[in-house]
């Protein structure tokens, strides 16, 4: 069986609805336990305005203290032209900034719209002009469509719409299309059907995918999506998560679950377990309450002997 890649957004998305305030400090100790625990790309910080996501206003402090670690890939996301510039600057100098930059268009008007003030469309446009930025400075970057298997406010997502989105983000050349189920409400037979869908559309961009576990239907779909051919499954620490903008949306799909069934069906991630469940608790200590992740609990399997 082949492996998978997976992308740690905890530092990001994992905290960005969080009420409990992280510190720098904190923010890169969760990320130092990533990279302990195997990761090798990580969604860093998003640069975006911090009246809306006060958890990200220390983004250009986060970045500028990274471990500085050749294998170790460091994602900036970025809502718009504006953050996407904030991102490129972590660069100048001697610095070494973000490796990749992220951008994400809206599948529908009504998300765009409460998500980055930008109609569907207009998040395309938007992305097209980010990610020829991203080649005149020399910089990775790819794209996530959200809202991609139904929208809190408009229902059902016709497939159509996102295959569509995704051909036209594709002419940007992007390092890599995203499927995200913002509020988690997909299932196994649709992710099988979009991300194949999707793998026809667009054969020579790798595909990513992301999951909230709001229906408890993450781990089905990270399978689904790893068998229908996506390259990359995107999971946070402890199943911390969730989007300001989108109503009763909870965490991602949480690491430690997601690891612990792809390695006991064989499938090579390069993510310690044992660290995984221990990056939980810590996070727990921290928030002072449970977390949504099942295997930090429940613990791996076989038991290890007393």
């Amino acid at each position: 069986m082949r492996s998978v890649t997976i992308l740690e957004v905890s530092p990001r998305d994992g905290l960005q609805n969080e009420k409990v305030a992280f510190s720098t400090a904190q923010k890169l100790a969760l990320i130092d336990r990533a990279i302990a625990a195997g990761a090798r790309r990580i969604e860093a910080a998003s640069f975006v305005h911090p009246g809306k996501v006060p958890q990200m206003a220390d983004a250009e402090a986060v970045v500028a203290a990274l471990p500085d670690r050749a294998d170790v890939q460091y994602i900036g996301l970025a809502l718009n032209k504006r953050g996407y510039l904030r991102a490129l600057a972590t660069r100048e100098g001697n610095r070494r900034g973000v490796d990749q930059a992220g951008f994400v268009a809206c599948a529908t008007d009504t998300f765009g719209a409460r998500n980055q003030g930008q109609s569907a469309d207009d998040s395309v446009r938007e992305g097209l002009e980010i990610l020829r930025l991203a080649r005149r400075d020399g910089l990775s970057a790819q794209v996530t469509i959200s809202v991609a298997f139904g929208c809190p406010f408009e229902g059902e997502v016709p497939a159509d719409r996102v295959i569509d989105m995704a051909r036209r983000l594709a002419e940007g050349g992007p390092a890599e299309i995203a499927l995200a189920d913002t509020i988690g409400v997909a299932v196994p037979p649709q992710v099988t059907e979009l991300v194949g869908r999707l793998k026809d559309a667009v054969p020579h961009v790798p595909v990513r995918v992301h999951f909230h576990d709001t229906r408890h239907t993450g781990v089905a779909n990270a399978w689904a999506a790893y068998q229908a051919g996506a390259e990359v499954i995107d999971a946070s620490m402890a199943g911390l998560g969730g989007c300001p903008f989108a109503p009763n949306a909870t965490g991602n799909v949480a690491t430690e679950d997601v690891v612990y069934m792809l390695e006991r069906a064989g499938v090579a991630t390069g993510m310690d377990l044992p660290a995984l469940i221990e990056g939980a608790a810590w996070l727990e200590g921290i928030l002072g309450r449970k977390a949504p992740g099942a295997v930090s609990h429940a613990g791996g399997f076989p038991v290890p002997a007393a």
